[in-house]
């Protein structure tokens, strides 16, 4: 016998920003990194921010306030000037672009599992879901069992790196991190750097 339950847990739409790349409580998520396999990267050590840097999007584009914006610029910064690279106020002076975008997209995670139905009676010999009676010890193999069905609604956040060539205005180098996102409003600008060193570690190729 097997009765059928769903629990539906609902995860609050996020106010408050937390970067995507430290979003996991057990650390940065790896990111996936794509590149243009004949660019030269030889000669880059200037880098400016591209001019729309910075911009959120999806189905809660989150409201990021300027200082929240410099959290993360400035752990970007941090994290390749420990490479030798040069950051320039002045776009024309730099040798590449960088931009970063946040992307976020409602998610729904659907698990099943199968637990024991306590309480279901079998005739005048009582509930065999609680105990059997014969046996003098708990029989797993004589309860009924319910699926239960668990879904999990969550605000999943892409965290974009793009390296731009200023000649040609495309992207050459792209890092790419997920994660659920979690209301947790991070302050630690050392937690911004160490996530900062994993998105773009692997730059230049």
């Amino acid at each position: 016998m097997t009765i059928l339950k769903k629990r539906v847990a609902k995860i609050p739409t996020l106010f408050i920003a937390t970067w995507v790349l430290v979003a996991c409580s057990s650390g940065p998520p790896k990111p996936e990194v794509d590149f243009k396999s004949d660019y030269n990267f030889s000669g880059i050590q200037k880098i400016a921010f591209f001019e729309d840097s910075g911009d959120v999007s999806g189905d809660h584009p989150l409201q990021l306030s300027d200082f929240q914006k410099d959290r993360i610029d400035d752990a970007l910064k941090y994290a390749l000037e420990l490479k030798g690279m040069q950051f320039v106020e002045n776009p024309d002076d730099a040798d590449i672009w960088l931009s970063w975008h946040l992307l976020t997209q409602d998610r729904t995670d659907v698990r099943t599992y199968e637990t024991p139905a306590y309480g279901t009676g079998y005739g005048a010999y009582g509930s065999y879901g609680r105990y059997n009676r014969y046996a003098g010890y708990n029989c797993w193999n004589c309860m009924a069992t319910q699926t239960e069905v668990s879904v999990q609604n969550y605000t999943e956040g892409t965290f974009i790196v793009d390296m731009i060539d200023p000649k040609v205005g495309k992207s050459v180098w792209r890092s790419v991190t997920e994660s659920k996102l979690k209301g947790k409003h991070e302050t630690d600008q050392g937690k911004y750097n160490e996530a900062a060193m994993i998105i773009v570690g692997g730059f230049p190729p």
